[in-house]
């Protein structure tokens, strides 16, 4: 009994230095934004750091303080809504949090949307209205609900223009010019069917928003990771590799458990032909997936698979490991239902490669024909398989001529 009390003090002394370091009355002196608190900026350091590492659950017991603390601020919910983004992250055509995820940028709003009413300084809940708009926006782009998301940017990039001019918080703004500024450049040349959409935003520059990106992503707090998170995207449709693999290295360091950060480190790694990396990482992901943490699923195994289906056969020439590894590229890629996916379309093409060179011209003929059936006509995997199947053809009519002659 007596040991139970003192923990009880223990916990109420705890909680009340806890209450005093946070003091909403020294808050209200000393800050007119929450962004600006060192002391909530250190106290949402580790669970921010949570977050991108997939300790979800350590990270909702901070945020869940947060909000505890200052309930009326839109910050806790909107940090609750990224934890929920990024679940969806590894598949993102996983549905499964899009709901709660909507709610707590709902949330985020309408706390938002008070402050601004109510504070003279409308600058902290403008920014939250603008970053719960564009996740908003983000979400509804994935799921392909183009009018939503055109309503959600438009009220996003309404609100980050009330937001500038204040140098505090600037590099945290970047983040919005910069992702503005890249896709509405890149997505006219990349779906022209989404023009029209376009015509209600301002043009776009793509260097100028790479460049505000990584200015975010050296320079800023809370949006300094999701910056990354789009550079490492952009350095590779930009080609520039070398960004791209530095890159992913070192937030796969920062966040070891983070799928999508070790998926595209081994990615990367592969593309420079660091294949002792590509491999290591590889492995790791798949072992990963094994053991049900999370994050870690059919999406990565297919990248992590193929990977290792590759290296087996074209380093260590050890074909048995490559066709097991080509098969579980194919067994992740249905599970994802992925039948559009590169890794899918090669996996099948390889498998029927190995058929052919081993004489299993029946079996060879099955893989070049699902990837005929599966894969874009205009694509590699495509034209070879065509190729594979009239060599094939070749290969039995020489046969029987020799049987023939024999």
């Amino acid at each position: 009994m007596k040991k139970n009390i003192l923990v009880l003090i223990g916990l109420l002394l705890t909680l009340s230095a806890r209450a005093q370091v946070y003091s909403l009355a020294e808050f209200d002196k000393k800050y007119d934004m929450l962004l600006k608190h060192p002391g909530v900026q250190i106290e949402s350091a580790e669970a921010i750091n949570n977050l991108y590492n997939y300790k979800f659950y350590e990270a909702d017991k901070e945020f869940r303080w947060l909000k505890l603390r200052y309930p009326d601020h839109p910050m806790p919910y909107f940090l609750m809504a990224l934890a929920e983004w990024w679940k969806i992250v590894p598949n993102t055509e996983n549905t499964d949090f899009d709901d709660k995820c909507l709610a707590y940028l709902d949330t985020t709003i309408t706390k938002a949307e008070k402050l601004y009413d109510n504070k003279e300084n409308k600058v902290e809940p403008a920014f939250f209205l603008a970053a719960g708009y564009g996740f908003k926006g983000r979400l509804y782009s994935e799921r392909k609900k183009w009018a939503k998301a055109t309503w959600a940017g438009k009220n996003a990039l309404k609100y980050f223009d009330k937001c500038k001019g204040n140098g505090d918080l600037t590099p945290e703004l970047l983040f919005g010019d910069g992702l503005f500024n890249y896709y509405a450049q890149w997505i006219p040349k990349n779906y022209p069917a989404l023009k029209p959409i376009l015509m209600f935003f301002p043009k776009g520059n793509k260097a100028e928003g790479i460049r505000q990106l990584e200015a975010t992503a050296n320079n800023a707090f809370y949006t300094r990771t999701e910056a990354r998170y789009f550079l490492l995207q952009i350095y590779s449709m930009e080609n520039q590799y070398d960004k791209a693999y530095d890159l992913a290295k070192y937030m796969w360091q920062q966040y070891p458990d983070n799928p999508y950060f070790e998926r595209y480190y081994a990615r990367t790694a592969f593309v420079r032909g660091y294949t002792n990396e590509a491999t290591a990482a590889s492995n790791s992901i798949l072992s990963k997936i094994e053991r049900g943490m999370d994050g870690y699923e059919g999406v990565g195994g297919r990248t992590a698979a193929y990977i290792l289906a590759y290296t087996n056969q074209h380093y260590t020439h050890d074909l048995a490991k490559a066709k097991a590894y080509y098969q579980k590229t194919i067994d992740f890629a249905k599970q994802t239902n992925s039948y559009d996916a590169a890794y899918y379309w090669a996996s099948v093409l390889s498998l029927g490669k190995i058929a052919a060179a081993e004489k299993n011209y029946d079996q060879a003929q099955t893989y070049y024909k699902e990837v005929i059936d599966k894969a874009d006509r205009k694509s590699s995997q495509h034209k070879e398989a065509k190729d594979g199947l009239d060599s094939l053809k070749k290969l039995r009519r020489e046969e029987r001529r020799k049987a023939k002659r024999g």
